[in-house]
């Protein structure tokens, strides 16, 4: 079996057709089996008793593997408090949250001076308001 990690390497794992999920683990990651993540052909292997041959795992199959963040994984130091650079205390807002809102506001304002004020624009001015608005609208939605 071929063990696929997220950085592109690859591990030969020597496994039976009667070995389980569980087995796997504990072979080629002893100590991790509880952070180590197995993804099958787009499915989480989360039975430990299922064996390889009931899951159709053959010779030279690709298994990918993750390691997750689990309670027994190192967690890092934290910084010491010390003084702090000048914050205010009550804005929790950072620039990226207004990002959106502020494009908003000028695109309305865009479609608000079209309607009002036709005259002032162009046919290729009015074509590109519609492709703004339609790449920020999709933009947008994909981000949330």
């Amino acid at each position: 079996i071929r063990l696929k990690f997220l950085n592109d390497t690859e591990e030969v794992a020597v496994a039976r057709p009667e070995d389980t999920v569980g087995i796997l683990k504990s072979k080629c990651f002893p100590g991790q089996e509880s952070q180590m993540k197995l993804i099958y052909r787009g499915q989480l292997l989360q039975d430990q008793a299922r064996t390889l041959r009931s899951l159709r795992i053959t010779d030279n199959c690709v298994i990918h593997c993750h390691r997750s963040r689990g309670a027994t994984a190192a967690t890092p130091a934290l910084p010491e408090p010390g003084p702090a650079g000048p914050t205010a205390p009550g804005l929790p807002l950072g620039g990226g949250t207004l990002m959106v809102p502020t494009v908003m506001v000028v695109l309305a304002l865009g479609w608000y001076f079209r309607i009002n004020y036709r005259q002032l624009f162009t046919a290729p001015a009015t074509v590109s308001l519609i492709g703004v608005t339609v790449l920020v609208t999709f933009l947008a939605f994909g981000v949330y």
